[in-house]
């Protein structure tokens, strides 16, 4: 078995100096700004479909395409991300990804072809968004904390994008209307560039508390070494299964209002709800982690997404139904981040701790783009999302019952190191 990292004593950090201190937490603030400023305008495209569409007249279809190509770009970019900030530092990446996601939105009103949004929306934009996005904000914020305070600074950062979904929806909204979508898309790049001071404060020289874990002398060396862990490949199932729900939810619970014959506000409110709730389960997902084993808070919410989606089988499908559905989906929406990637840095330190979380992100796109494209095949097979909804359920019961309950060597289990 390859040899655990060292351990951190839990006092350590309260021994810092107070300015070391601050110096932590006011990165892992920026490193939030800096997520809310990408998940923000990756999330707010699917608002220019339309205006989209009316004016190029590419159709639908092409352009769900080049959102769909932008789904795995942003999963495939992950990774390596994370390798290049492991290896290199943070800034240099952070940079490229944001003035990437600039070009791209800057780029995409001078596209008049499908593989000319692909090569906006869906390459650069989204590798551009993934480039500053979790991996290697994470992974940065973390070199400068000891291990019971990673994953309260993952919640903060995550709380971070789920607040860019709440603000950045509406003012994309408003600038559409007041410049149309091409002057909408190019503000956006501006507001994007508008961070690029913030990747100072993320890559500020210092000493990096974290910075133990020392399995092989490179990211790729790492990864081997990771993929033979029976308990890191649970995280990926758990994050496969974390993009399957979060991506049908998304793109499916408009059609899912419709046939219920509620009108279109539902679902609109209920994805601002989604995004507003989990700015709290976010935050409190990652003040948990320093209190309980991160497992069993991974066991508890796809437990408790599987019940959720029982009691919204069951339940009249009222506008109130809708809206407490997204309430207790949203608590649990991106708050599996904290808890695995704390695991991840117990694991294997936090040395080539974005690559090793890059890959589990990775796979929660690749879960998320069948939750999307599965949930379009459904409704067309069978008029109805029933059998999909059967599908979450089964995710979620599953691995929520392989963290609440290991067995061997095939779970999150072995390991004293992930005693909180």
């Amino acid at each position: 078995m390859p040899t655990k990292p060292r351990r951190e004593s839990a006092h350590r950090y309260h021994d810092m100096p107070a300015s070391s201190q601050r110096n932590a937490w006011v990165i892992t603030l920026a490193a939030a700004a800096i997520l809310m400023v990408t998940m923000g305008a990756r999330q707010s495209l699917g608002l220019f479909i339309s205006p989209l569409n009316s004016s190029t007249g590419l159709g639908i279809t092409t352009i769900s395409l080049a959102l769909a190509v932008a789904q795995l770009m942003w999963g495939v970019i992950q990774p390596v991300a994370g390798a290049v900030a492991d290896r290199y530092g943070p800034a240099k990446i952070l940079i490229a990804g944001l003035v990437v996601l600039a070009i791209g939105m800057a780029l995409t009103p001078f596209m008049a072809s499908g593989f000319g949004l692909i090569v906006s929306l869906g390459v650069l934009s989204a590798i551009g968004s993934g480039a500053g996005s979790f991996s290697v904000l994470i992974g940065a914020a973390s070199q400068h904390l000891m291990n019971d305070e990673r994953g309260k600074a993952a919640g903060i950062i995550n709380a971070g994008g789920s607040l860019g979904q709440f603000v950045f929806a509406p003012l994309a909204q408003t600038l559409i209307q007041m410049l149309g979508w091409m002057g909408a898309m190019w503000s956006l790049a501006v507001i994007t560039l508008g961070a690029l001071p913030l990747v100072r404060v993320v890559s500020a020289a210092g000493r990096a508390h974290g910075a133990i874990g020392n399995r092989g002398s490179a990211p790729w060396q790492a990864v081997q070494e990771a993929i033979q862990d029976r308990s890191y490949l649970l995280l990926h199932a758990g994050f496969f299964t974390c993009g399957f729900h979060i991506a049908f939810l998304v793109t499916h619970l408009p059609g899912a209002v419709n046939l219920c014959g509620l009108p279109a506000a539902v679902a609109s409110w209920s994805l601002a709800l989604i995004g507003l709730a989990n700015i709290l389960g976010s935050l409190i997902a990652g003040a948990l982690t320093q209190r309980f084993r991160s497992k069993y808070i991974l066991a508890a919410m796809y437990g408790s997404r599987t019940l959720l989606i029982a009691w919204y089988l069951v339940a009249p499908k009222t506008a109130w139904t809708f809206y407490t559905f997204a309430v207790g989906l949203g608590l649990t929406w991106l708050a599996t981040v904290p808890p695995t990637a704390t695991i991840v840095g117990k694991l294997f330190g936090s040395r080539y701790l974005s690559t090793l979380f890059g890959l589990t992100l990775l796979s929660h796109q690749i879960g998320g783009f069948l939750g999307a494209y599965l949930g379009g095949l459904a409704l067309v097979r069978f008029g109805d999302y029933q059998w999909m909804w059967y599908a979450d359920m089964a995710l979620g019961g599953r691995i929520g019952h392989q963290f609440a309950h290991p067995r061997g060597s095939d779970c999150v289990c072995v390991l004293a190191c992930m005693s909180e």
